[in-house]
């Protein structure tokens, strides 16, 4: 079976076709996410039943590697939130950005990344999911950067790559070592072995680094600052990858491990602990804005830190109120990012603060706003209450349950005074001047709001649409056992129930205040003082400076300088490595004969001679013997073949450097003083004696002589041939000749080239 593999190459092989489309701005680049989200849905029923599907093709079979995929609950969901959300989001570009002047660049880098997501959810092994993780990272990075020539885009564009690729990195190493401890790859073999890897000794580092990538990606503290401040990117990029895709992925992989590490303290302690704090973190600086999109960047930092505190949190009822908060989330987020985009598109302007009264000229974007705000300020009949009951049980539930309740608590108040921001405050009221006359727009950019607000209802009141065919069975991948658990919107006065009175009740009241609220905390300028985005420009400062510093210590503008110190640092690293390994090693001289001996002193001599000599003229002419020499010792070691190539070799380049020697404008024999002279023959003579010490304990190791008889042993029955060197060089080694071939015809090329530019200048001399 390859459908799971034919959906992600499709996806990926489809992308400039989508490319086209969108840059005639067709609302027909709807079509291939769409098309997606029907093929992902007609499994429903499939995974539904309990079945898991897994694919596996071979890819580096040599290191236990395979392109093997895996759909199950929590795969599927996913997978369904990509294509579905994919779905509205491309038709609603379509009409947002219609007339830019780079859209095809921009759906090809959508499509990929939609691609990308999918690869990484579907990934049954880890290096796969490694590789589709990366490429989100990329594809992201493309994305914010919609508009290179700004430089807000350009920092944010390469905050969010250096940060997700920094966490990718740390991941990387998590996956090697989990791979090593587990003894595969494959995601599905490592779930089958979760007790041995859990009680492991490295479990805890291999946590960390899992930790630390997904975090990063997820946008989790003190890593968030980046998630905002990609809010630089088109509206259509702030609804797919940061409100319900991208960010999603350290979810993903948290929850896609939490069976293997779910009873680990350390787990439970990092997810919960970073994840409260991320909640409250997020909860401030949400209450500090007035942009909408930064509002609803800052909310979705909150709702990331809710996901992995309730990760962290063990048991069946946490795994079941991930999955719901996960799809509600994703639902009122996007709804509420599009219609954020809807309102600066149709007035020049999205200054919450500044906004009021558009109802009376939108008032389809206005019913659409408000179904998203209650779904996420979390009131019934909406599916967000039913998560919001589901997230206060859980905590109540877990053995630090009050404090994180409280962190909950003042989240989701939190949530309710953004909703009043995004949906109430926007639309109600006096109407406020704007730069364009609002209005609704047309049926592309609504029709994603509605969908998205529409579900949040109805899955709110009839729950068992999403809960027996979604929720149930992706819970059940994170809990890592069958679970049967029935939603509802209603469990009865319960103490989750007076929670979220409370919190009704308070983020009414913060919002009703919400003016003074907001200015006093936007005064707080320790916030911005040392916040981790002045963090992150402190050591971009930092790197920067380094690397002056570094440049001016190592980059003097000297070629001589270069070439002293590399060969310098190469030679006392070999030195020290003989030293410290114990190989100074001397071979035996007993069977070493006289002309050995004597070319031996010969190649000394000219060497003196070459360090030695005062112009460009003698020096090539010493080094030219110093060729010669070497030639001489291949020919008595029963090499003519090398000795006779050596000879020519030599005897060219000496007329081709001489001839240029000629031409170069040199106005002293040797510009160097006799300090640095000397200071130059005692590295080259240190480098030597390494060189030479290296060579001498080579030679002091006894022959093996396994290869050179198996190549004279196969010559004639594998290559046909009896000349041993040319069988080797032609045949065994061909790639190699082949490579030392194209050096010497680019050699011969440049010297012709060379020649020929003399001749000419030295005919225009006589003219």
């Amino acid at each position: 079976m390859m459908l799971i593999f034919a959906i992600i190459v499709f996806a990926f092989v489809a992308a400039p076709l989508v490319g086209l489309m969108g840059g005639r701005s067709s609302p027909l680049v709807a079509a291939l996410p769409f098309l997606l989200f029907v093929v992902f849905c007609a499994l429903l029923p499939q995974i539904a039943a309990g079945e898991i599907v897994l694919e596996a093709h071979r890819w580096i079979p040599s290191l236990g590697i395979e392109a093997a995929f895996r759909l199950d609950g929590l795969s599927l969901t996913f997978a369904l939130l990509i294509s579905g959300i994919g779905s509205a989001v491309f038709l609603y570009a379509s009409a947002y950005l219609r007339g830019e002047n780079r859209l095809p660049r921009f759906y090809v880098a959508l499509t990929l990344f939609m691609a990308s997501m999918l690869g990484a959810v579907l990934a049954d092994d880890l290096m796969l999911l490694a590789v589709f993780w990366e490429l989100t990272s990329f594809t992201s990075f493309l994305l914010i950067g919609y508009s290179p020539e700004e430089a807000a885009s350009r920092r944010s564009a390469q905050q969010g790559f250096l940060v997700t690729v920094g966490g990718g990195l740390a991941m990387l190493a998590g996956i090697i070592l989990l791979g090593s401890v587990a003894g595969t790859f494959s995601i599905t073999e490592i779930l089958d072995r979760g007790e041995m890897i859990a009680a492991h000794p490295l479990a805890p580092t291999i946590i960390v680094l899992l930790a630390t990538g997904a975090f990063a990606k997820s946008a989790q503290a003190p890593l968030h600052s980046w998630l905002a401040n990609a809010m630089v990117a088109p509206t259509p990029v702030s609804a797919y990858l940061h409100s319900a895709t991208m960010v999603k992925l350290g979810i993903y992989l948290l929850s896609r491990f939490d069976p293997v590490f779910s009873d680990h303290a350390l787990w439970i302690a990092l997810l919960t602990g970073f994840g409260a704090v991320t909640m409250l973190a997020g909860s401030v600086l949400a209450m500090r804005e007035t942009d909408l999109k930064r509002v609803l960047a800052y909310s979705t930092i909150v709702s990331l830190g809710t996901l992995t505190m309730l990760i962290g949190i063990p048991g069946a009822l946490a795994a079941v109120a991930v999955v719901t908060f996960l799809i509600v989330h994703a639902l009122y987020k996007a709804c509420l990012f599009l219609v954020a985009g809807i309102i600066d598109h149709e007035t020049g302007m999205r200054d919450s603060s500044a906004l009021g009264g558009m109802r009376h000229f939108m008032p389809v974007t206005a019913a659409v706003a408000l179904l998203g705000g209650l779904s996420m300020a979390g009131l019934p009949p909406f599916i967000g209450f039913a998560a919001k009951e589901l997230v206060y049980e859980t905590g109540l539930a877990a053995s630090a349950g009050w404090a994180l309740v409280a962190a909950a608590f003042v989240a989701n108040a939190a949530m309710v005074v953004v909703a009043g921001v995004v949906a109430v405050r926007c639309f109600s009221g006096d109407l406020t001047a704007t730069p364009k006359t609002p209005h609704d727009p047309g049926f592309a950019m609504l029709a994603g709001p509605i969908v998205l607000a529409a579900l949040g209802l109805l899955f709110g009141i009839a729950p068992w649409l999403v809960g027996d065919s979604l929720i149930t069975p992706a819970a059940s991948a994170i809990a890592g056992e069958p679970l049967e658990y029935s939603l509802s919107l209603w469990h009865g006065f319960t103490p989750m129930l007076g929670l979220s009175v409370l919190t009704l009740a308070l983020g009414v009241f913060a919002y009703l205040r919400w003016d003074g609220l907001r200015s006093t905390l936007a005064n707080i300028r320790q916030i911005d003082l040392w916040g981790p985005d002045r963090f992150y420009d402190h050591v971009m400062d930092g790197l920067q400076r380094l690397a002056l510093w570094q440049t001016r210590l190592i980059q003097p503008g000297s070629l001589r300088a270069y070439v002293a110190r590399t060969l310098l640092i190469m030679s006392l690293a070999a030195l020290v490595t003989l030293i410290l390994r114990g190989g100074l090693e001397l071979p035996s001289f007993a069977g070493s004969l006289m002309p050995d001996l004597a070319i031996a002193a010969l190649l000394v001599v000219s060497s003196i001679a070459v360090a030695r000599s005062r112009n460009f003229v003698t020096g090539i002419v010493a080094a030219g013997v110093v060729g010669f020499v070497v030639a001489l010792l291949f020919l008595f070691q029963g090499a003519p073949d090398l000795a006779f190539t050596q000879f020519s070799v030599e005897a060219l380049a000496i007329v081709i450097m001489l001839a240029i020697v000629g031409y170069m404008p040199f106005r002293e024999r040797d510009s160097r003083s006799a300090t640095e002279r000397r200071l130059d023959a005692y590295i080259a003579a240190f480098v030597g004696v390494t060189a030479s010490l290296v060579l001498l304990a080579v030679l002091a190791q006894p022959f093996d002589a396994r290869l050179s008889d198996w190549f004279r042993v196969a010559s004639v029955s594998e290559a046909h041939g009896r000349n041993l060197v040319n069988v080797i060089l032609v045949d065994f080694r061909a790639l190699d000749t082949m490579g030392e071939i194209t050096v010497l015809g680019l050699a011969a090329v440049a010297a012709a080239a060379v020649l020929a530019g003399l001749r000419r200048a030295t005919g225009e001399k006589r003219k």
